[in-house]
């Protein structure tokens, strides 16, 4: 009797310590904001989240306000919709809010990564040195000769001025900027003597597409893959993609390069010095990759696609494009359709950063997340103060909050290229209330997680959409085409991608 006693005791102890785990007692404190834990234990709403992360926190934001904390796959997150409180959550110390540790667990399950204490210190700086400043113009001059060596290579003028040609707006944008951005910053293959340097420049060009259609195998299923819930079949072909990359990027395979970039051999010395082995160094660099080049492409596509559907903007982007080509003596010309655009003209384009600030707060859509490491508390723009409880996270979603808000934004869903922009050309202030809201849009995140590759990423978006303007006469194939849907399962990574394609066709100018 005294052993069944024991073992029943044992059994409702582990019942009850299994409900704690799952999260069936947790209750809502005075101060705290309005809980949600769904009907699922543990779940709660993760299935809601994943389906379309967008549609479930409009839905949460009109039950429960601003504020409120939910259930997701075993953690509480605290969403926080007002925009009043972001300065105060990006600037709060990592003592009490720390981005790592969602961060930490990411890039282990999608690249297979396990970061060091120093891994932030390490970005930080190689990328203030290598893609801000000084070091951004000769990655800029970079960028520049691999966009020559993928679009130029075979341009002619003349009578096939006219041949238009053909492809997918979505295929096209994504491929040329991830190849450029690729051989940009991971090198290009080693070449002896001028005679050698064309067959080179090939073996660029296949090598980087070859690349890109790899890559982007992988990045069709990184939602699935973030989330843990890839089925068997696509879970192999995603360990196999990882060791692929892994072995393509491998530090040993770098060094064979010329070009390499700064950014890339500075970081890989400094983890070699903080005592990263070389196995986990080459899943560093697949990091790099995919953090550097997945979203450019995607956002030069929605820019492109954005200016063919309004001829006022596109005329305005054109017009201001050809008049920095011509001041700069860089306009292509019949015969010689060539053209070097520096980083000093991309700083004369106030009506292409509008549009690309446009672009990017209709289809940029992070999810900013911190680890609560202690209590602290957080006052909204009505007075309301709440508690957020140490173990929990929060998060920040600025399309809903900010980007698409009607009240900083007004038709958000219209496409307004000067949007950004003064008539003088001047950037344009935002209010909401009468206040000036200081984070009106937040493609590349915010506080000690921001984008460090932000200016870089510009850059090469600018880049791209320069050439193809001074380079083609640019039109949909159907003048009538509607702007595709976003893919809702891509909500959380970036930029968004659409569900289809959309045809287009170009032709030479000159």
């Amino acid at each position: 009797m005294a052993l069944c006693g024991i073992l029943l005791c044992t059994l409702i102890a582990s019942l009850f310590g299994g409900l704690y785990l799952l999260g069936m007692f947790r209750r809502r404190r005075p101060g705290e904001p309005p809980l949600d834990k769904g009907i699922i234990p543990w779940l709660g709403y993760a299935l809601d989240f994943r389906k379309d992360a967008s549609r479930f926190l409009k839905k949460m934001q009109r039950k429960h306000g601003d504020i409120f904390t939910v259930l997701i796959g075993g953690y509480y997150f605290t969403f926080v919709l007002d925009p009043s409180c972001f300065g105060a959550i990006v600037k709060e110390s990592r003592s009490k809010l720390d981005f790592r540790t969602f961060a930490s667990k990411l890039v282990w399950q999608v690249f297979g990564y396990k970061p060091i204490e120093a891994n932030h210190t390490i970005i930080q700086a190689s990328s203030t040195k290598h893609l801000m400043g000084d070091g951004l113009t000769v990655m800029t001059q970079a960028t520049m000769e691999n966009f020559k060596k993928l679009m130029l290579f075979n341009l002619s003028s003349g009578e096939e001025k006219q041949v238009w040609q053909e492809d997918n707006l979505f295929h096209y944008c994504y491929n040329i900027v991830f190849r450029a951005g690729y051989l940009a910053l991971y090198g290009t293959q080693q070449h002896q003597g001028a005679e050698n340097k064309e067959k080179a420049n090939e073996q660029d060009r296949i090598h980087s597409n070859e690349m890109f259609h790899e890559f982007r195998k992988y990045d069709r299923l990184f939602p699935r893959l973030a989330f843990a819930v890839l089925p068997p079949k696509d879970k192999i072909e995603a360990e196999r993609l990882k060791k692929l990359f892994w072995s393509m990027l491998s530090v040993k395979k770098n060094w064979q390069k010329d070009n390499i970039s700064g950014w890339i051999s500075d970081q890989n010395q400094l983890l070699a010095e903080n005592g990263v082995p070389e196995y986990m160094r080459d899943r560093f660099m697949f990091m790099l990759l995919w953090a550097s080049q997945g979203n450019t492409g995607p956002t030069a596509f929605w820019l492109l696609l954005y200016l063919m559907k309004h001829k006022e903007a596109m005329k305005a982007v054109k017009d201001e494009v050809d008049k920095v080509s011509r001041e700069s003596a860089q306009e292509a010309k019949p015969g010689t359709p060539t053209i070097n655009v520096t980083k000093d003209m991309l700083n004369q384009t106030p009506v292409l950063d509008s549009a690309l600030e446009e672009t990017l707060r209709m289809v940029a859509a992070p999810i900013l997340v911190r680890a609560v490491l202690e209590d602290i508390s957080l006052k909204t723009s009505s007075g309301t103060e709440y508690t957020l409880r140490k173990g929990d996270r929060i998060a920040l979603f600025p399309h809903l909050s900010v980007q698409m808000n009607p009240e900083i934004h007004p038709e958000p869903h219209e496409f307004k290229y000067d949007r950004f922009i003064n008539p003088d050309g001047t950037k344009k202030y935002f209010y909401k209330n009468g206040k000036r809201v200081k984070y009106f849009s937040m493609p590349w995140g915010a506080g000690v997680s921001i984008c460090p590759g932000r200016f870089f990423a510009s850059t090469e978006i600018k880049m791209f959409v320069f050439l193809m303007l001074s380079l083609y006469d640019l039109e949909l194939v159907n003048r009538e085409e509607e702007i595709p849907a976003i893919d809702v399962s891509r909500w959380g990574f970036g930029t968004m991608q659409p569900v289809r394609d959309v045809r287009f066709r170009y032709r030479l100018r000159f």
